[in-house]
Order: structure tokens, then C-alpha cells, then sequence
């Protein structure tokens, strides 16, 4: 699976354990992104919560995923990927024990964001661990970040299927509770088969002044990233029931356009802030954090949207909404697996735009959907949209990898990965928003909308995809040097 063309390339078996290891926290930070989605009906029945508390379940683990992230990839960097990475299997264990657990929504919503405060923990270290093993060689750590993203974009694609199976035979707590043993064999693997700490060279003299800086917590940063995403959301998730002109509404929208300017001049200035800027002056950088902010805002908010689709505009049971739900799966599965090689091939600029084209032309075809459209019909968009997403998403993962210095990788990866959450809660915050209301009618001319928004997000995305370097770069010497020392302080 992974032979290489070139012969100075191969892998060890210590290779593999890593990548199956950080595969696992990708897996259950992912999982829990879309497996709930098919639970919603039958926990706002159970837990009396309408669309919009149902929008703040999904919100709430979203929202906190994406705005700690930038701060657990960069003490990743700091203090190491390893240690913060067990942590957050830890405590995404804990929380989602506290889900199983929730007597009413408001728990319910805590227990979630206490969950996406793990999962921020987790995914930028599993990252910066995989990019330490396999960053020597650009091909090989393409495809093996192709396989680490299938792991995760499977698990999107299976969330709703696996939830239906496990809503019809154990109901929807059990959704948050089959995650506890697949914390505890990733925490053991994390253990047993990621490397402990080794010696590395002295530093050099200024260096401890500058690891000394870097080791304080961008408080002021990190307060106001909270404060920006959680009321532009709020507000998004609340203009439809409230109106656009209601004080509430109006002021979570002015807040977080203050509390987001201030962001950027906070960053601006700090010695060590929580987003380096500076990133964002390397064009391919950009280019690709732009493009996975359309990426996860189309699919998030459609697979929101979709759910409420089958089970109330089409009256389907939720095992019967799960397994419509497959075909994501294999599409998933298939590109996502041939994107590595595409990239090795062909670079990360094609399967960006192609992934574009293809998961575009997929959300058109849903645009065309409705109540009474045969189930046949929804197949070849179900097919076409992670068919284009499974080539582009690894690829753009190269681009921001191979854009970044190895120093940085929890940091650069932190970035993405906020990026597209927060996309993310901003899907189903809109998306949700556009198909509110009980009526068939509304939940399909909402979804309508929502497609043709899709549409055009991944027509900007797929331009977004020209101006990226079509080749990703070898580590020059100081990288690898780097590299080293950075898998040496992996804790």
C-alpha cells in the first residue's frame, strides 16, 4: 500500500503504527462531526429541543473544535504533539461519557463543546506526528496523508450510517458511548507505538529566549477567536427564528466583527501570537486554508440539512436515513486512497481543482432533488460529492504541509483545521438556518438554496486551487534537522 517508485524511500513497520495511531484520533474527532446529525430528530424529541438547539449540538463541538485548535497546535509545538495528543483522547473519552449522560439539552450542548475542546487537542498533534515521520520524503508523506485523511473522511461519510445502526439497536446515547473504546485502544496505542522523547542538540545561545517567549499562552488571542466565531455563529443560527433586525441578532454580528478585527491586530503585534500572520503571506498557504474553508462549510452544512431531508421531509426512520447515507462511504473510501497517488504524480494543484469540479457538479444534481424524487435519484450525487472531496481534501492537506516550515507543522495544521471547522459551524449554522421549520416544503426549498450556495463555494474553491505551487517540496537539510529534533520532543 504504500511501495514507493523511488528506491532510497520505504517504510518501517514503526512507520505504520504511527500512522495507525494518529489515524485513530482522527477517526473519532471526525466521527463525531456527522454521526450525531442522524440522531438529531430523536434527541430533540427526546430532549425537547427545536432546529435551533439541535444547530447549537452540532455547534457547540464545532465551535470549540475550531477555535482552540490554533492553541493546541501550537503548544503541540511547544511543549510536544505526543503529549497533548494522549491528552485529548483523555478528555474526548470523558466528555463523551458525559453525553451518553445528559439529562436535558443545555447538558447535552456542554458535553459536546467539552468534547470539541479533545478533539482540538487531538487532530493538529496527530498531524504534526504524522508530518515528523513521514516529511522527508514529499511522496511518501503524501500518501500517507492521503491514507491519514481517508481514515478521517471516512469516518464523516460512515457517521451517519454508523448512527443509524446503532440509534436502532441501542438508541442515540450510544452514539457518544462507542467512543469510549476506541479512546482507550488510540490512548494505549499512543503509548506503545508513538516514540517518547530522545536527546536532541543543545540549543543554540539566543534560542531560550525565544522558547521562552513562545511559551506563553496567547490569552488575549485565543479569548478573542472565542468571542468572534461564537457570535457571528449565534447570530447565523438565531436571524431566521429571531429576524435579521432583532438587537440580538444585529449585535452578535457587530461583536464579532469587532472581537475579529481586534483578533487581527492582537496577532499582529504579539511575540508569540496564536496565528502567526506571517503563514498567511505564502500564497499556496492561503489558497489552500481558503479552499478547505468551502470544502467543510458545503459538506457540514449539507449533511445538516440532509438529514433533516430524509427523516422529516421523507418521513425515513433514522437506520433507513444511515444507510442512504452509504454511498458517501465508498466515495470516500476510493478517492481519498487515489489521491496520494494523484499527488505523487500529478502534484496537489489537478486533484484540487478536479476534487472541485466533481464535488460541484455533485451538489448541483441535489439541487434538483425533492420530497418525492426516487432514492435512485439522490445515488450519483451521493457518489460524486466525496468522489470530489476524497481527491481534493489530502491534496490540500499537502499544500499547507509542504507550504509550512517543519517548526511549524502543529501550528500550520492547527490553522487549517480551525479554518475548516469553523467553515463548518458556519454551514450548519447557515444551512441549518435556510431549512428550518417542520414542513416538507421548507426543509426542501431550503436545501435547494443551500445546494446552489455549494455550488458556488466550490466554483470560488476551485479557483482558490489555481494559485496554489502544483508541486510540494522536499525539506531542505535544516528541515530535516529540524524534523528530527522535533519527533525527539514529541511527548
Amino acid at each position: 500500500m504504500f511501495g514507493m517508485n523511488s528506491s532510497k524511500t520505504s517504510v518501517s513497520p514503526a512507520l505504520g503504527r504511527v500512522l495507525a495511531t494518529v489515524s485513530v484520533g482522527f477517526v473519532v474527532t471526525q466521527l463525531d462531526v456527522t454521526i450525531v446529525n442522524i440522531a438529531l430528530p430523536e434527541i430533540g424529541a427526546n430532549l425537547d429541543a427545536n432546529v435551533a438547539g439541535l444547530q447549537w449540538v452540532v455547534d457547540a463541538y464545532t465551535l470549540a473544535f475550531a477555535v482552540l485548535m490554533l492553541s493546541a497546535g501550537a503548544l503541540g509545538d511547544r511543549f510536544g504533539a505526543r503529549r497533548l495528543y494522549a491528552a485529548g483522547i483523555v478528555l474526548f473519552a470523558l466528555a463523551s461519557l458525559a453525553c451518553g449522560l445528559a439529562l436535558d439539552a443545555p447538558m447535552l450542548v456542554a458535553a459536546r463543546a467539552l468534547q470539541g475542546v479533545g478533539a482540538a487537542a487531538m487532530l493538529p498533534n496527530s498531524l504534526a506526528l504524522l508530518n515528523q515521520s513521514y516529511g522527508h520524503d514529499p511522496k511518501l508523506r503524501a500518501r500517507a496523508v492521503g491514507l491519514w485523511t481517508a481514515s478521517g473522511a471516512i469516518s464523516i461519510a460512515a457517521g451517519p450510517v454508523a448512527g443509524g445502526l446503532l440509534i436502532a439497536a441501542f438508541g442515540w446515547r450510544s452514539i457518544f458511548l462507542v467512543n469510549l473504546p476506541i479512546c482507550a485502544a488510540g490512548f494505549l496505542a499512543t503509548l506503545l507505538c508513538v516514540p517518547r522523547p530522545q536527546a536532541h542538540r543543545p540549543a543554540p545561545p539566543h534560542a531560550a529566549q525565544t522558547d521562552a517567549s513562545a511559551r506563553g499562552i496567547d490569552l488575549a488571542g485565543q479569548s478573542l477567536a472565542v468571542v468572534a466565531l461564537t457570535a457571528f455563529v449565534a447570530a447565523v443560527i438565531e436571524w431566521r427564528p429571531l429576524g435579521l433586525g432583532h438587537p440580538l441578532v444585529t449585535g452578535g454580528f457587530v461583536l464579532a466583527a469587532l472581537a475579529g478585527a481586534a483578533f487581527v491586530a492582537v496577532e499582529a503585534r504579539a511575540r508569540a501570537p496564536m496565528l502567526p500572520l506571517s503563514l498567511f503571506g505564502k500564497r499556496s498557504f492561503s489558497a489552500a486554508v481558503l479552499f478547505g474553508i468551502c470544502v467543510n462549510m458545503t459538506y457540514y452544512g449539507m449533511v445538516f440539512v440532509l438529514s433533516l431531508y430524509l427523516q422529516r421531509a421523507r418521513g425515513y426512520t433514522p437506520l433507513q436515513a444511515g444507510l442512504a447515507f452509504l454511498p458517501l462511504t465508498g466515495g470516500f473510501l476510493v478517492s481519498n486512497v487515489a489521491s496520494g497517488w494523484v499527488v505523487g504524480r500529478f502534484g496537489v494543484r489537478v486533484p484540487m481543482i478536479a476534487g472541485a469540479i466533481t464535488a460541484g457538479l455533485g451538489y448541483g444534481l441535489l439541487h434538483f432533488v425533492d420530497a418525492d424524487t426516487p432514492l435512485i435519484g439522490l445515488l450519483l450525487p451521493f457518489l460524486m460529492i466525496p468522489s470530489g472531496m476524497g481527491l481534493a481534501v489530502p491534496a490540500m492537506t499537502t499544500a499547507v504541509l509542504a507550504s509550512a516550515d517543519a517548526r511549524r507543522a502543529g501550528t500550520a495544521s492547527a490553522v487549517l483545521n480551525t479554518a475548516r471547522q469553523a467553515g463548518g459551524a458556519v454551514g450548519v449554522a447557515a444551512f441549518g438556518a435556510l431549512a428550518s421549520g417542520s414542513a416538507a416544503t421548507q426543509i426542501v426549498a431550503g436545501m435547494q438554496a443551500a445546494t446552489a450556495i455549494s455550488v458556488g463555494l466550490l466554483v470560488f474553491g476551485g479557483v482558490m486551487s489555481c494559485l496554489v505551487h502544483p508541486q510540494p517540496h522536499s525539506s531542505t537539510p535544516a528541515r530535516r534537522e529540524t524534523d528530527s529534533v522535533g519527533v525527539g520532543r514529541s511527548r
